[in-house]
């Protein structure tokens, strides 16, 4: 068994003898990670496009919806081929873009560049299960039992609705083509309207969650004796279903397969946090103290699920001090005002240069120190107390809980070691190794 270190409580009087951090820049009088915008005209060129997968983090009624279909709308007025996808049976944002939304891409209004689909995850569920079905008739591993189901008769389980997204997203993005510049390529962005926030993080931080459990099931697979037995067959069931790359198992032995599932989850993590292809932003109303707030916390559950946030917005109907307060609490996360009469030519400069999320507009929320041997975690939204560290494997690395989010941090080889204590000096968790 594992064993691991005591549970460290955050406090700022512990270990006083850990500097507090140092950044490159600081403009105001908190201590900040360093941060370098990107500025560029109202048109969006060729080699400085949006990511290709957006979304929006906040409180419920905050206006995740309304950025969503301003979003969209903004995208689509630039020229670049946008569709909307909302996973709800809410039809606010049918409401908001005038048209109603069907279960497959559907063009919005005149403009030519706006699509609309609304995920409903019982339809979904009958592709894969029939995926299922014509690959068992060829591998006979059910002997017909999969054959015998009626897929309209199956209802949705907890659980399913967190999976479903993941296929038509897949199929609109084209996460998964090798070839570059594929035809199959149809949307040059695609704005994701999920069911809450907590499902979207889910639903985002899944590759890097998935890792573990894969390794887990892998070593149960070859290393028992029910495993070795049953997983061959078991595994070439769901790779050909699910046809990766559009490829079969077909001349593929379990451990090419486990290698490649192992390679497309670490490529959908690089792809994830690459700015240039998702961007994700926190909203929020701000004449709503509980908007803003619930909107920091998101703010740090999406670091503790490994998201780069993109920037943060507000919706506000007219100029007031409320801005710059926001703006100063959400630093060094860039801000800006969105319009509540959900028009385009509404739209602040600072909120087009955001949406279109250049690369450059990146900062790291994990700083090491090798010479004072400490670790800055940039840790918005969060109390001291809920904050808690744990170590195993030895000091290779250290494990992070707060916001019903575990992250690990991986130490650099030359800071391993055990945690000598750790302090909470404005959003920031200080940890001082051995």
């Amino acid at each position: 068994m594992a064993s691991h270190s005591t549970l460290l409580l955050l406090s700022s009087s512990l270990n006083p003898l850990i500097p507090k951090p140092t950044t490159t820049t600081t403009t105001r009088s908190r201590t900040r990670p360093l941060l370098i915008m990107a500025t560029s005209g109202d048109s969006i060129p060729a080699q400085n496009k949006p990511p290709k997968l957006v979304t929006f983090i906040g409180k419920g009624g905050s206006g995740k919806t309304t950025a969503s279909v301003l979003a969209s709308r903004y995208y689509a007025s630039e020229g670049l081929r946008t569709c909307l996808v909302v996973h709800s049976q809410d039809p606010t944002a049918e409401n908001l873009m005038g048209c109603s939304f069907q279960t497959t891409p559907t063009q919005c209004g005149t403009n030519t560049n706006l699509f609309a689909v609304k995920l409903e995850t019982t339809k979904m569920l009958l592709e894969p299960l029939d995926r299922l079905k014509k690959v068992d008739a060829r591998l006979n591993l059910t002997q017909g039992i999969l054959e015998k189901i009626v897929g309209e008769e199956l209802g949705v389980l907890p659980g399913m609705d967190s999976f479903a997204p993941v296929l038509a997203l897949q199929n609109l993005i084209n996460l998964f083509s090798e070839q570059k510049g594929s035809s199959e390529k149809e949307y040059d962005v695609v704005v994701f309207d999920g069911m809450s926030s907590e499902e979207t993080l889910r639903l985002i931080g899944a590759t890097e969650r998935a890792r573990s459990y894969l390794k887990y099931v892998k070593d149960l697979a070859e290393k028992t004796d029910i495993g070795r037995l049953t997983s061959p067959s078991i595994i070439k069931l769901v790779y050909d279903s699910v046809r990766m790359h559009g490829r079969t198992s077909e001349g593929k032995t379990s451990s090419e397969i486990w290698t490649e599932i192992e390679g497309l989850i670490e490529k959908t993590s690089l792809w994830l946090t690459n700015p240039r292809n998702f961007g994700c932003y926190i909203v929020m109303d701000l004449t709503q103290p509980a908007s803003v707030s619930a909107a920091l916390r998101y703010w740090g559950c999406a670091i503790q699920a490994g998201i780069h946030v993109s920037a943060a917005f507000g919706f506000l109907p007219q100029v007031s001090p409320v801005e710059k307060e926001a703006s100063e609490k959400f630093s060094p996360l860039p801000f800006s005002i969105l319009p509540l009469d959900s028009s385009v030519s509404s739209f602040t400069t600072s909120a087009k240069e955001l949406l279109k999320c250049s690369p450059k507009c990146k900062y790291s929320y994990v700083t090491f120190d090798p010479k004072e041997k400490t670790v800055t975690l940039f840790m918005p939204g969060f109390d001291k107390s809920e904050i808690k560290l744990f170590q195993y494997r030895g000091g290779l690395e250290l494990l992070v809980e707060a916001g019903d989010q575990r992250r690990i941090i991986k130490l650099p080889g030359d800071m391993q070691g055990k945690v000598a204590g750790a302090k909470f000096v404005d959003r920031n968790i200080i940890i001082k190794l051995r």
